[in-house]
């Protein structure tokens, strides 16, 4: 088996000193490796196995895009999220993902998104009427909601009882908490097999599933058209004329719901934190809002003169990004820049490092959204890049944008804590986010 060329390795005892502090936050570990070794670094983290960590941009471009047919996702997500989850567009790969990737992507074009936008602003603003003011409140659940409800509302309009939206807010958490314990604590599979904690989770995604199939047949009998996102699937048809199955329906929905709300959840947690830091940015927001909602006839037209408040997002996305990390597997031995990648290399390009790369962003570590108002940036990638860059991200932008717009002309955000706390888990998620809310007069 060839082996690995060029790279610098990080000691197996280094590795197992820190790794109390890598089980609870891995990225200080990291960066102290970027530091000392350079962009991309090896690490043996015993049982033969190794894992290449890199945040060099022009390798990550070139993986996820120039050559991304060399490569493909890791079992983290083809095997282990996919047990919980199926296989959708996030997990799946090779044929049935082009299959998929094709057939799905029309209703994602900005052309249909804007007939979902109404949905999506009446869901945003239903759950920001739960934030309290003048009383510090942990922001996190109240997005969390938000997030979960969009995509739900997105999907199936109206035709969904709270108790069963609870139910699948519950139980898509639960799988993904799991998962997480699984991968973070792999020697201990022992024991959740033992005791039955895999079994039970698997169960709830089979309760799940039975409610997405109740919800879809009782669509299918009303013959009722509501224009949303559960409408397009089922009229999305292959090439050869058939439409998906219905397993194939219920994988993607769950990665809609999965993939959907966490990272947004995430993501506006952050740029209400920064806000509150920054309450200057805040009247730059207001100051383009105001006028945005008087002169525009709709909401892709009071997207597009938010430019200001979309720049607020990306630049939160950059300091925070929620896919925090992009893992690829070569198919074929390969090569860049002088140092060797034998076929079947594990690889880990740390995008919360890439976007704070001192040597990519001038003053990398502040919160400047003005940065984004120049266009768009080669070494940003908040949503993946290539031919597997989210296929909801322009759904994502656009439900952040208005969620942010509305915030801001309904509240005067304060109260924020000297550190934003993070907990790196499958995604980049938030921790202790206390913040205060004033109704504007």
């Amino acid at each position: 088996m060839k082996k690995t060329h060029g790279i610098p390795k990080v000691s197996r005892k280094h590795f197992y000193k820190s790794a109390l502090g890598i089980l609870k936050n891995p990225l200080p570990f990291h960066h102290q490796n970027f530091d000392k070794h350079g962009d991309t670094f090896l690490l043996n983290v015993g049982m033969g196995r190794e894992i290449i960590f890199s945040r060099d941009s022009a390798f990550a471009e070139y993986v996820l895009q120039k050559n991304q047919r060399n490569y493909k996702k890791s079992e983290i997500q083809t095997k282990d999220m996919a047990k919980y989850l199926g296989h959708g567009l996030l997990t799946a790969e090779g044929e049935l993902w082009k299959k998929q990737r094709k057939l799905i992507q029309p209703a994602f074009h900005k052309k249909q998104l804007a007939g979902l936008l109404d949905k999506v602003q009446a869901a945003i603003s239903e759950e920001l009427n739960k934030l309290k003011t003048n009383a510090p409140m942990d922001i996190f659940p109240v997005f969390n909601d938000l997030a979960f409800q969009t995509v739900v509302k997105s999907l199936f309009s109206s035709a969904v009882g709270q108790r069963e939206i609870n139910r699948l807010q519950y139980i898509t958490e639960a799988a993904q908490k799991m998962l997480v314990r699984e991968l973070r604590q792999p020697y201990l599979s022992w024991y959740f097999t033992w005791t039955g904690k895999i079994k039970h989770h698997l169960a709830l995604t089979t309760e799940a599933r039975e409610i997405l199939t109740r919800i879809i047949e009782e669509r299918k009998q009303s013959k009722k058209r509501e224009d949303d996102l559960l409408d397009m699937l089922l009229d999305a048809r292959y090439e050869d004329g058939n439409t998906m199955s219905h397993e194939q329906l219920i994988d993607e929905i769950l990665i809609l719901f999965t993939a959907g709300h966490e990272t947004t959840s995430n993501a506006l947690t952050f740029t209400t934190q920064l806000l509150a830091r920054n309450p200057e940015v805040q009247e730059k927001i207001l100051s383009e809002v105001k006028p945005a909602k008087e002169n525009s006839e709709n909401l892709m037209e009071f997207l597009r003169e938010c430019r200001y408040t979309q720049s607020v997002v990306e630049e939160a996305m950059r300091l925070y990004p929620p896919a925090y990390f992009i893992d690829r597997v070569n198919l074929r031995d390969d090569e860049f820049e002088g140092k060797a990648y034998p076929a079947g290399s594990s690889l880990l390009f740390s995008i919360y490092e890439i976007h704070r790369h001192p040597d990519l962003w001038e003053e990398s570590e502040k919160f400047k959204p003005e940065r984004f108002l120049k266009g768009k940036y080669e070494n940003y990638f908040p949503f993946g890049a290539g031919p597997r860059k989210c296929i909801g991200n322009n759904f994502a932008m656009y439900e952040m944008i208005m969620s942010i717009a509305e915030l801001v002309s309904r509240y005067q955000i304060s109260g924020a804590k000297e550190e934003i706390e993070i907990q790196p888990l499958i995604t980049l998620k938030p921790k202790n986010a206390v913040l205060e809310f004033e109704l504007r007069k």
